[in-house]
């Protein structure tokens, strides 16, 4: 994670974060927890894949919803 954040600019790194801190605030989570490094990865991913700004948070709660449902416990 670390060394694909140091391969990309500034700019990237900055939607990055405020992307992951905006999932975070929503989900009332910290970015070192275990989803917090999960929403990094993702939105790591989402960026080098040339997302706009506004595409990003919308990707990354979309894909991590779907991380949350397969996560559930089938009763």
């Amino acid at each position: 994670m670390l060394q694909s954040l140091i391969s990309m600019s500034d700019p990237e790194i900055e939607l990055v974060l405020n992307s992951v801190r905006e999932w975070c605030n929503s989900h009332h989570c910290e970015i070192e927890s275990p989803d917090g490094r999960r929403a990094v990865t993702v939105a790591i991913d989402l960026v080098q894949s040339q997302r706009t700004d506004d595409d990003v948070i919308v990707e990354l709660t979309r894909r991590l919803a779907r991380c949350e449902e397969k996560e559930v416990p089938v009763q």
